[in-house]
């Protein structure tokens, strides 16, 4: 029988002739009902999916950008339902990594003629994510770009954000993988991957892979604009494991304590303050549309 097929759309984001144009692509596929739900806010997405899945959902299209890919992805983890990505946010981190293009008709052929994948997700503090999650420096930065500054300047509007906090404070933390010490002391920041391209196309973890089991994580204790500048300069150049200043390794179960509360953040959206980082793999939690190999 044909699939029940969802859309799940922030109406607010663009992609090629739009939402008509996604209604109508979707149309002319073999589709036995289409479930179709628009959110003006990537929070009110997870209730939506959830509703989508109650309603016999067996293919999701997430219309948005990382944010609304996040929500998405948190309420579709573990149901085996596959996602297929139609990049149309400001960032679209994950769909880059994938492979996925910026192109609504390759996007939607892919969703219903690609392969599909079990890929992993990060959960941290009971939240998945699918990109990135970070503490400290990088979460002030993301936090301090806004989607008008991020459309208008692109990958210059974090390196704008970066040097507006590069003179922040390091912070005691301890941090723990698979439950043994693995840093203690200060540090500026703690980052968690999923993948290896980051926020502002940095390439912080170089061999990290969404199928392999593993959550990267990085240290930096880097301090000021001098130490920041070194550090950026050479992630954005070259392997970041390489500095003095930035500890790398990966792990399937992450703890991490701080000396004072700091701002945490998962694919790019603020979670607020907080004292201690929980986090874990969640090996091929989710399911995702790829397109074909070669």
């Amino acid at each position: 029988m044909p699939p029940i097929v969802a859309v799940v759309a922030h109406r607010k984001k663009t992609l090629g002739a739009g939402l008509d144009a996604l209604r109508v692509l979707i149309s002319e596929q073999d589709v036995g009902e289409l479930i179709w739900h628009e959110v003006s806010k990537s929070k009110k997405a997870g209730k939506k999916v959830r509703k989508a899945l109650d309603e016999g959902a067996e293919l999701v299209f997430v219309w948005g950008g990382d944010g609304m890919v996040q929500r998405c992805a948190d309420a579709l983890a573990g149901s085996g339902v596959p996602m297929a990505i139609l990049p149309a946010g400001t960032a679209n981190l994950f769909a880059a990594n994938l492979g996925i293009p910026a192109d609504l008709d390759e996007a939607v052929r892919i969703g219903f003629h690609g392969r599909q994948e079990k890929l992993d997700l990060g959960l941290v503090n009971g939240e998945h994510f699918a990109v990135m999650a970070g503490a400290g420096f990088e979460a002030e930065m993301i936090a301090d770009v806004d989607g008008q500054a991020k459309r208008r300047f692109g990958k210059l509007s974090y390196f704008r954000a970066a040097v507006r906090h590069v003179g922040g404070p390091r912070v005691p933390m301890k941090i723990k993988l698979d439950g043994a010490t693995w840093f203690e002391g200060k540090a500026s920041c703690l980052l968690l991957g999923n993948v290896s391209t980051i926020a502002a196309g940095v390439e912080a973890f170089d061999d990290a892979r969404p199928d392999d089991g593993w959550i990267e994580v990085g240290v930096s204790t880097a301090k000021g604009p001098v130490q920041w500048a070194r550090v950026l300069t050479r992630m954005a150049a070259g392997r970041s494991d390489g500095s003095p200043l930035v500890r790398v390794s990966r792990a399937r179960k992450i703890t991490a304590r701080f000396g004072r509360p700091l701002r945490y953040e998962l694919d790019g959206g603020e979670r607020g303050y907080t004292t201690k980082i929980k986090a874990e793999v969640v090996a091929g939690g989710l399911t995702v549309c790829l397109p074909d190999d070669g």
